[in-house]
C-alpha cells in the first residue's frame, strides 16, 4: 500500500525563504491551542508572525521525518484513518481509495505545513493534527484541482491567465492564516501564487476623510471597512494586471495596506515596501470579510439599521470591482457573526500580552459594532445563494466552529 511506501521517501528539504509582506500588512491569526502539546512546551500558540522575520529571512525549520520503525508505520496508518474521518472528505470527493492513491502528497504537505508552524510532525496534538490534515492540506488540494481545471480550458500554446481564487470570510475566522498556509504549499510545489486582499484596496488616508465628511453621523462609514471605502477603479487595474502576468520576466508589485498609520485609521503602504511578484503567475489568492457579498433591497438593509442604506447603494459596484474577476469560490461560513467579536477580543488580548500594543476590550466592542450590521444583512444571502456569477461547481463552502475548526 502506498501509506507503506511513503515512509521510506527521502526527508523534505527545510523551507525556502517566503515573503512575509503578506503577514506584514495583514492580522495574523494563531494556529489552534495547542495546551499540554509535546510540540509545544509553553503551551502558547503559535504565531505566524514568530515564523517570519522583518528582513525576509525564512521560518526557523524543525527537524522532522518519518522514520521507517513499525511503530511509526502504525503511527501512519492512524493517521491515513484521520485524514478519512475528516468532516470535508465527502464535500471534496474525496474516499479512502483517493487518499490512498494520493497519501505521498498528503504526508509531503502535512510535513511542510509542520515545518512552517515549526511544529513536531510526530508529535502533533489533535487541534494540530486536525487543522492541518482535515482543513489546510484538503483545502490546497481542492485548489489544485481548480487550477487544473482552469487551465484544461485552454489549447497548448495559449497564454493561461492566472486562477482566481476568492476567500470570503469573516474577521477573524482564521483566513489569513489560510491564505499564508496555501501560498506556502503552492511555492514549495513549483506554482507561483499572488495574494490580495480587499483591504488592500482600502482608500488613501485623505480619501477616507472626505468620505467620513461626506457622510456625517454614518459611523458605518467613519472608519475603514464597509463598502464606500475602497477604492475600486484600483482593483479594477491591479487584478486586470495580475491576470496579464502570464510570461516569464514580467514583473508587478502588489499593493498593501498599513492599518497601523494615522493612530490605527490606516492608508495605503508606500509602494516602496510593496512585494513584488514575477509571472508567469498560476493562481491569485483574494481574501476578504465581505468578498461575495450582493447589493439587496433597501427594506432589507433598513430594516437590520438604516445606516446600511448608503454601504448597500455603493455594493452595487462591487460585483464589476472584484466579485466577476473570481473564477472559484471558498466561503467560511459561521454560525454567528457575534463570532467575531470573541476572535478579535482573543487576538487583541494576545498582542496585548506580547507587549504589542492592542485594542481594549471597550475598543474592540466599537471596532466590530461597525461591522456587525452588514454581516447580519448579507451573510444569509451569501450562505444561501452564493456570490454572484459563481459556477456552483466552483464554490467550495466550509463551516467552520468557535475554535475555526472545519465541521
Amino acid at each position: 500500500m502506498r501509506i507503506l511506501n511513503a515512509l521510506s521517501r527521502p526527508s523534505l528539504s527545510p523551507p525556502t525563504t517566503i515573503s512575509p509582506s503578506y503577514l506584514t500588512h495583514h492580522s495574523p491569526c494563531s494556529f489552534p491551542s495547542q495546551k499540554n502539546s509535546p510540540s509545544n512546551p509553553d503551551s502558547r500558540p503559535v504565531s505566524l508572525s514568530s515564523n517570519s522575520s522583518s528582513n525576509g529571512r525564512g521560518m526557523v525549520p524543525s527537524r522532522s521525518v518519518f522514520p521507517t520503525s513499525p511503530a511509526l508505520t502504525s503511527s501512519v496508518g492512524d493517521l491515513f484513518e484521520f485524514i478519512c474521518s475528516g468532516p470535508l472528505m465527502k464535500k471534496l470527493g474525496f474516499t479512502a481509495e483517493t487518499v490512498g492513491e494520493s497519501v505521498d502528497k498528503w504526508l509531503q504537505c502535512g510535513g511542510l505545513l509542520c515545518r512552517l508552524f515549526r511544529l513536531n510532525e510526530l508529535r502533533l496534538s489533535v487541534p494540530e493534527k486536525a487543522r492541518i490534515y482535515h482543513y489546510y492540506v484538503p483545502v490546497f488540494l481542492w485548489c489544485e484541482n481548480q487550477i487544473s481545471h482552469h487551465k484544461s480550458k485552454f489549447k497548448d500554446g495559449e497564454e493561461i491567465p492566472p486562477l482566481v481564487i476568492g476567500i470570503s470570510a469573516p474577521q477573524g475566522s482564521g483566513k489569513t492564516t489560510l491564505v499564508f498556509a496555501l501560498e506556502y504549499l503552492f511555492k514549495r510545489t513549483g506554482r507561483t501564487a499572488a495574494t490580495l486582499s480587499i483591504d488592500d484596496f482600502y482608500l488613501t488616508a485623505e480619501e477616507q476623510a472626505t468620505l467620513r465628511s461626506q457622510n456625517p453621523g454614518n459611523a458605518l462609514l467613519e472608519l475603514r471597512g464597509n463598502a464606500g471605502s475602497h477604492d475600486l477603479q484600483f482593483s479594477i487595474d491591479t487584478l486586470t494586471s495580475l491576470s496579464k502576468l502570464t510570461k516569464k520576466g514580467m514583473t508587478m508589485k502588489l499593493p498593501r495596506y498599513d492599518k497601523s498609520a494615522f493612530g490605527g485609521k490606516g492608508d495605503r503602504a508606500d509602494p516602496s515596501t510593496w512585494p513584488e511578484v514575477e509571472g508567469p503567475v498560476e493562481v491569485v489568492l483574494f481574501e476578504g470579510w465581505m468578498l461575495g457579498f450582493k447589493h439587496l433591497p433597501n427594506e432589507v438593509v433598513k430594516a437590520v439599521d438604516p445606516q446600511l442604506e448608503v454601504v448597500n447603494k455603493n455594493l452595487e459596484a462591487y460585483y464589476d470591482a472584484w466579485d466577476k474577476f473570481v473564477e472559484a469560490w471558498m466561503v467560511i461560513k459561521i454560525k454567528d457573526p457575534n463570532c467575531v467579536y470573541q476572535w478579535r477580543l482573543q487576538a487583541e488580548i494576545a498582542m496585548r500580552e506580547d507587549g504589542k500594543p492592542g485594542m481594549s476590550d471597550e475598543e474592540v466592542l466599537d471596532f466590530v459594532s461597525r461591522y456587525l450590521p452588514a454581516y447580519k444583512a448579507y451573510l444569509p444571502t451569501l450562505y444561501a445563494e452564493g456570490p454572484n456569477g459563481m459556477d456552483p461547481d466552483r464554490l467550495l463552502v466550509i463551516d467552520i466552529d468557535e475554535e475555526r475548526n472545519p465541521i
